[in-house]
């Protein structure tokens, strides 16, 4: 292994056996609770509460610490209208058949159209980008690695910070979605991975049942 500039692992937490398997017990309890929402109440969401999920993202293991990614939290009503507006007219082609048969079939049993009132009525969305190269202070460019990864593992880490403070999200990805980038005024090394919708559920927020079923342990897992 070469020589590099290290510091001790002091934060680790060690647990007993009998404890470890509760908290994994907890966890997976707690985390069967999260759920996509379509129906978002409009109540007051801290900016100090999104700002500690996504330095939590940012903790995310990524390649080679390049750490490729940006997030943009809209709260501004103006551009929640415009992100609104561009998303529904992209899915609007979608669901008059440019998803084509199979994919729409697909998504019957969960009642989504193309009409996306919580883009506006939620309190926060967050446009999440992945940069496939960084400027550097000469103003050279370095490449970045394992970007997909590294962003969907940040993610992952967003939206499960997010539930484990007490809101509600749901990943939306309209295509193309070009449109984010320009509303965010990113810069072109920089490309929209996924909008997160957040906030509180609306007192008749529903789930569909179809997304209650979920694929048993011997169906996910094999162990060597």
């Amino acid at each position: 292994m070469q020589k590099h500039d290290a510091l001790p692992l002091n934060d680790f937490i060690e647990y007993p056996a009998a404890e470890m398997l509760k908290r994994s017990e907890q966890f997976y309890a707690d985390i069967k609770r999260r759920h996509s929402v379509r129906k978002f109440s409009d109540r007051h969401v801290s900016q100090a509460i999104i700002e500690n999920c996504i330095k939590a993202a940012g903790t995310a293991p990524n390649g080679a610490n390049q750490q490729p990614w940006h997030f943009v939290a809209i709260h501004s009503q103006q551009v929640k209208t415009q992100v609104r507006e561009q998303a529904e007219a992209l899915e609007r082609g979608f669901y008059q058949g440019r998803g084509g048969d199979e994919w729409l079939d697909a998504l019957k049993p969960l009642g989504t159209d193309s009409n996306k009132p919580y883009l506006e009525h939620a309190p926060w969305l967050i446009a999440i980008f992945s940069q496939k190269n960084t400027e550097q202070q000469d103003g050279n460019k370095q490449s970045n690695y394992y970007v997909h990864e590294s962003v969907g593992i940040a993610t992952g880490f967003l939206i499960n910070a997010l539930h484990h403070s007490g809101l509600v999200t749901l990943t939306h990805t309209p295509k193309p979605m070009s449109f984010l980038s320009k509303i965010c005024n990113r810069p072109d090394n920089e490309r929209p991975y996924m909008l997160l919708i957040v906030g509180y559920p609306a007192n008749d927020a529903t789930v569909p049942q179809h997304a209650i079923n979920k694929k048993p342990l011997n169906q996910i897992v094999s162990f060597l």
